[in-house]
């Protein structure tokens, strides 16, 4: 691979392009490059090389959040939320608590593995 450079003033700067546009990168995809970047630095360099991490990221994002809409629906049916109209308070209680279990499974499983 032979790299072409162009004359900025007394400067060669190489002529370079990324390969693809960068994604707008979600919640877990940025927990998932923060956890690559310092627990599994080979792997993270692997994936920055060779221009994969953005798309990697995406998908680790784009499973995140169809794990979480699948697992709350999941865990409503087992767990079934408390009248919203007569009780508020209760039922954004519970919705939390369901909403905390299930990111605390797709953080497990998807982001810090």
């Amino acid at each position: 691979m032979e790299l072409t450079y162009h004359r900025k003033g007394d400067y060669l700067f190489p002529n370079l392009t990324l390969q693809e546009k960068p994604q707008a990168i979600g919640k877990y995809g940025m927990l998932r490059r923060t956890y690559l970047k310092e627990y599994k630095k080979n792997l993270y360099q692997s994936l920055l090389m060779s221009g994969k991490l953005d798309s990697h990221l995406q998908e680790i994002e784009q499973a995140a959040q169809n794990r979480m809409e699948n697992m709350m629906e999941r865990l409503l049916m087992k767990y079934p939320a408390p009248d919203k109209e007569t009780d508020q308070m209760a039922w954004t209680a519970h919705m939390n608590s369901l909403t905390q279990m299930a990111e605390e499974t797709v953080l497990t499983e998807l982001v810090y593995s």
